[in-house]
């Protein structure tokens, strides 16, 4: 019979259930979700997510006939799924400071006077008119999953002990680090269906990264602090494997 072995590491108290009094005051503990490996989001049920950035489209400048080839086209996609998508809409204020310094860095090196002076204006009156006029952006994306069994047929009784006591057992880690890898693939699979028929609508879409996807959560659960203080070194919080992957199993 295999029985699970763990090697010893400081970051198993996040795993397991041994790390209760560190846990108590941490809000992560009763988010659905796991961490973020392989551009994949794992959700503590088992499940993995994968999310797609889509661009908009302004179907009022298209013709009639393209308007109807469009609609066709997302109509189709809908009746053709097999499985279900969520769409993700987020209004946020429009960010352009990335735009404004990397302006101010050519502005250093412009050797006319005129130019510069110019330049120094323009970057003044477009901080100005973002900051004033409150202009938003919408970004879109479309979010693609994969549950295993077990995490689609969950009884009552079942999601209301994992409400009061979300922790993670030595069982649920080791049952979702064994799962993992075949989940993905059927991911892999659903994300390319999806891109396809939406890229069949005149959309172009792109798979979020490990980068993307935490910047993404970082940005939604802190949208004023993200403005002013940037993931700058996320390398650091970055890794490449899950808190599971630290535990082996072995076969006696």
């Amino acid at each position: 019979m295999a029985k699970p072995t763990t090697t010893p590491d400081p970051i198993k108290k996040e795993t397991v259930k041994n790390g209760r009094k560190t846990k108590l005051l941490s809000t992560q503990r009763f988010l659905s979700f796991e961490g973020v490996h392989d551009d994949t989001l794992v959700l503590k049920n088992g499940g993995v997510r994968a999310i797609l950035s889509v661009s908009s489209l302004n179907i009022n400048l298209k013709s009639e006939e393209e308007q109807n080839a469009i609609v066709y086209s997302f109509q189709g996609f809908l009746n053709s799924l097999e499985f279900p998508v969520q769409i993700l809409v987020q209004s946020r204020r429009l960010d352009i400071d990335i735009y404004l310094d990397s302006l101010k860095g050519k502005l250093k090196d412009q050797p006319n006077e005129l130019m510069r002076g110019q330049m120094k204006e323009y970057i003044e009156y477009i901080g100005k008119l973002v900051e004033f006029a409150d202009i938003m952006e919408k970004k879109f994306y479309v979010i693609v999953p994969a549950n295993p069994q077990r995490a689609e047929k969950k009884s009552m009784l079942a999601t209301f002990f994992a409400k009061i006591s979300p922790d993670d057992s030595l069982r649920d880690v080791i049952q979702r680090k064994q799962e993992f890898a075949a989940l993905k693939k059927l991911l892999d699979e659903r994300v390319n269906v999806v891109q396809t028929a939406l890229e069949n609508c005149s959309l172009q879409t792109k798979k979020l990264d490990t980068e993307d996807i935490i910047q993404l959560f970082y940005e939604s659960y802190n949208p004023d602090k993200a403005r002013t203080q940037r993931m700058d070194h996320i390398d650091d919080i970055m890794h490449d494997e899950l808190p599971e992957d630290r535990i082996t199993v072995t076969d006696d």
